[in-house]
């Protein structure tokens, strides 16, 4: 606040005072007039400048409560600490430490050695912390100067980046292994025809080149399924539009799998009409194909393979395929769309699978918003499911 000045009455009193004494000496009156205005002006001039008082405000409070209001509804969690204790969380905070960590020591609220560690560091200086909210979580705190006592601590989590970093490196080792055990026999059995000598005869040397011939199919159809797997996974945002049938889609396709396996093999059950839905023809006839070649190589030799479309009462449009094979064991469901893996790797390999088409699978339901469905007993078979959520329209496809 800005004071008022102090107005020099004394002094106005004396200049008028002295004016009158003048006028009775027979002084002339303007001379007299002058002198008291150069005085008064002067005195005026050399005032004091008015003081300026500060109003009381309790600066600490004013500044916790812009920080709390500043931080609250970020999405990143943050930490406000004077000296050692938590003064402050976030709501992303609370939601990731807990509500309790408010109020408390941050020696005892942030339970880890690293983040003691971290209450010592220098400003913008972080660290890097494993499981610091659950086994595998991964957690970045970097420590920032608010003022001369307080600290915020930014917390970041680093958690699903490193899932997808380990994924990317597992996905590498296992696609090179994958390419690299066909190539390795084929490369044998070209030097060894290369080589020739008497135990290479015409029958031996048919029997090792449709031995390359069949490891470079394989490597081949891996080829093949890493393409359409980079595909599905790079469309899997772009939702499509196209109205098609799904039962007149699963007609054709069934019918084209039985001219080639059999009738006995693979037979459509059930297409109901008016099963529409939202979708990439080309992607949904991958699917099918890969869950039917699936049924047909690991249901059985004489195993039927049955398709169906029906419409279930939320009016949403059911895929199923189904076989009547050994089925699969209980702990291998969860994880049967993960790449490369496999629930006997050896006779996978030996029935020409590349681990990759339930992945593939898994990406192309996730692009059409459907719902992916894995039930498997032991000795009486599996059932895969697929819904797709309607699409009221004239159908494109026949």
């Amino acid at each position: 606040m800005i004071g008022k000045r102090t107005f020099p009455i004394a002094g106005f009193v004396l200049a008028a005072l002295t004016a009158i004494g003048l006028l009775v000496a027979g002084m002339n009156l303007w001379l007299v007039g002058a002198v008291l205005l150069l005085w008064v002006g002067s005195l005026w001039l050399t005032l004091p400048e008015p003081e300026v008082t500060e109003a009381r405000v309790d600066r600490a409070e004013v500044t916790r409560d812009a920080v709390r209001e500043a931080i609250e509804s970020l999405g990143q969690p943050l930490l406000v600490l004077e000296g050692n204790r938590i003064v402050m969380a976030n709501a992303a905070a609370r939601q990731s430490l807990g509500a309790h960590v408010q109020g408390q020591d941050a020696r005892i609220g942030l339970r880890h050695p690293d983040a003691m560690r971290l209450l010592e560091m220098a400003d913008g200086e972080s660290v890097t912390i494993s499981g610091f909210t659950g086994p595998r979580s991964l957690w970045q705190l970097t420590r920032r100067r608010i003022d001369r006592q307080r600290w915020i601590i930014e917390l970041a989590d680093r958690t699903i980046e490193a899932d997808v970093s380990r994924a990317h490196t597992d996905f590498v080792a296992n696609a090179s292994h994958e390419l690299r055990t066909p190539l390795a026999a084929i490369i044998g059995y070209v030097e060894t025809l290369e080589d020739g000598g008497p135990a290479v005869d015409a029958e031996a040397s048919k029997r090792f080149l449709g031995i390359v011939l069949r490891e470079a199919r394989r490597m081949l159809s891996l080829v093949e399924d890493l393409m359409s797997l980079s595909h599905a996974e790079a469309e899997k945002h772009d939702r499509p539009t196209e109205p098609l049938d799904l039962g007149k889609l699963a007609a054709r396709v069934v019918g084209e799998v039985a001219t080639l396996r059999g009738k006995e093999r693979v037979q459509l059950t059930a297409a109901a009409e008016g099963a529409v839905v939202a979708g990439d023809s080309t992607q949904l006839e991958q699917l099918l194909r890969n869950l039917i070649d699936n049924a047909l190589k690991y249901g059985g030799d004489e195993s039927p393979v049955d398709v169906s479309v029906a419409l279930t009462d939320a009016g949403r449009a059911e895929l199923r395929v189904a076989d009547k094979g050994p089925g699969i064991a209980p702990e291998h469901l969860p994880h049967l769309t993960r790449r490369f893996y496999r629930t006997d790797p050896g006779r996978s390999r030996a029935s020409g699978g590349t681990g990759l088409g339930l992945a593939i699978v898994k990406h192309i339901v996730e692009r059409h918003r459907g719902q992916l469905d894995i039930a498997s007993t032991l000795g009486e078979g599996t059932c895969v499911s697929v819904s797709f959520p309607p699409r009221a329209a004239t159908p494109t496809l026949s």
